[in-house]
């Protein structure tokens, strides 16, 4: 698991206190897949691709969950704590799913474009760095005060809220699901409607609840065929995992309390070997991360953990083996092979550059837009000796994070140790082109 601290670089419309509010994300494959799992059947119910949309994990203890810039769904962890089961975040899945199927967003697109959360919706969701053509590249430069986010750019109305929890029913019953999830979530609110805006979670504050959106869901729930069908127990359990594992990430020390050594669920002894080795008590992860792949030798997650552990302890030799094992036990994994990749470019052992080069332009294929891999790979051919592709991938991650004059920099390099007309030099071209393009729309602003 990897937090992202998002931040935003001289925009003048932000405060200072909202600067001081940055907006965290979250990575972390085994949740991103939980999550996937939940949402895939829901999203192919409401004629949406599931590949098409992106769902983002923020790092913030609230009751909170949105939609932005399209096909971009938000879930705060606060939201998959405090579900008590599979069918509430899976309930507010759908939800939001009819906000996106509705357009409610493109509705509202007029209204948002006057303020500041418009500006910082367009840097959030910009994928626009891309390098060939590419929109404004600072789009990249992520940024913005998770209070001003949570309040500003959706304004929802009654109306929308109404229809959005209509598709919900309907997504649900065609995935034969209940509808209960979502209601339970709803009670969850419904007290905090009578609160003052300063303490209500911000879920209130986007999602207005009324009696009349509850009464709703309780007659559907009524006549749906569907009410009485629990939740899947393989789902379940992998809740309980995932809820288990953002607390130990999170706060360990309240894991620990949490989850006692006389506890000896799989959800437990997770909790506790994270939380051990966030904790710096190595020797005590590793018993328990050890039993747990003894007992499970083919789950990945569980030797992503045990590398992740002795990597963040300072053993980053050590740490390899269990990120390779977790990497061959699911290959597809992007944020596995970056991963992987990382720890052998920490290990100093030029034997495993090759390997790591390839991890790191597997990740890039899917994450096209992050400086960090490209940063990586810069590195890793710098270690080879091969400083024209280490300039040129140096480019793309100035680039990428909206530094022109050293993309630039680093694409002239690389243009004049490369042929002309061959694909590094019009790939260098190409960012040179791309950022004195950035450069003059920031001069002209």
């Amino acid at each position: 698991m990897f937090l992202i601290i998002i931040f935003g670089i001289g925009l003048c419309f932000w405060s200072t206190a909202s600067l001081a509010q940055r907006l965290s994300m979250i990575r972390d494959v085994e949740i991103e897949n939980i999550i996937q799992e939940y949402a895939t059947p829901v999203f192919e119910a409401a004629g949406l691709n599931p590949k098409s949309i992106k769902t983002y994990l923020v790092n913030d203890h609230r009751l909170n969950a949105f939609v932005a810039g399209g096909q971009n769904m938000f879930l705060n962890t606060g939201l998959l704590l405090q579900a008590d089961t599979p069918g509430q975040v899976i309930g507010v899945i759908a939800h939001e799913t009819g906000h996106i199927a509705g357009g409610h967003l493109a509705r509202t697109h007029e209204a948002l474009s006057r303020t500041a959360a418009a500006q910082i919706l367009s840097m959030i969701l910009g994928s626009a760095a891309v390098i060939a053509g590419a929109p404004d590249a600072g789009a990249a430069i992520l940024g913005g005060g998770q209070s001003m986010l949570q309040r500003s750019f959706l304004a929802y109305n009654r109306g929308h809220e109404a229809a959005a929890d209509q598709a919900a029913m309907t997504y649900l019953d065609r995935t034969k699901q209940s509808t209960k999830g979502l209601l339970d979530f709803m009670g969850k609110l419904e007290s905090n409607e009578l609160l003052i805006s300063a303490s209500r979670d911000p879920y209130l504050l986007t999602h207005p609840l009324t009696r009349e959106r509850i009464d709703a869901l309780e007659a559907h729930l009524a006549r749906s065929p569907y009410s009485k069908i629990e939740d899947d127990p393989r789902l379940v359990a992998r809740h309980a995992r995932m809820q288990a594992k953002l607390l130990a990430f999170l706060t360990p020390g309240q894991a620990l309390r949490k989850f006692k050594s006389d506890d000896t669920s799989v959800p437990a002894r997770y909790a506790r070997a994270i939380a051990y080795f966030r904790t710096a008590r190595v020797d005590e992860f590793l018993k328990v991360i050890d039993g747990l792949i003894a007992e499970y030798p083919d789950d990945p997650y569980f030797h992503e953990i045990r590398g992740q552990g002795l990597y963040e302890n300072g053993n980053a030799k050590d740490a390899m083996p269990s990120y390779a094992a977790a990497v061959k036990l699911k290959p597809e994994s992007d944020l596995l092979r970056l991963e992987l990749a990382r720890i052998e470019l920490a290990t100093g052992d030029d034997t495993v550059l090759d390997d790591a080069i390839e991890n790191l332009k597997f990740a890039a294929h899917y994450e096209r837009f992050s400086p960090s891999i490209y940063q990586l790979l810069g590195n890793a051919y710098y270690k080879k000796g091969d400083e024209p592709r280490a300039r040129l991938y140096h480019a793309d991650a100035a680039f990428l994070r909206g530094e022109m004059e050293k993309a630039i920099y680093n694409g002239e390099v690389a243009a004049r140790s490369f042929p002309e007309g061959s694909p590094e030099w019009v790939r260098a071209k190409d960012i040179i082109n791309a950022a004195e393009i950035q450069q003059q729309k920031r001069r002209e602003q």
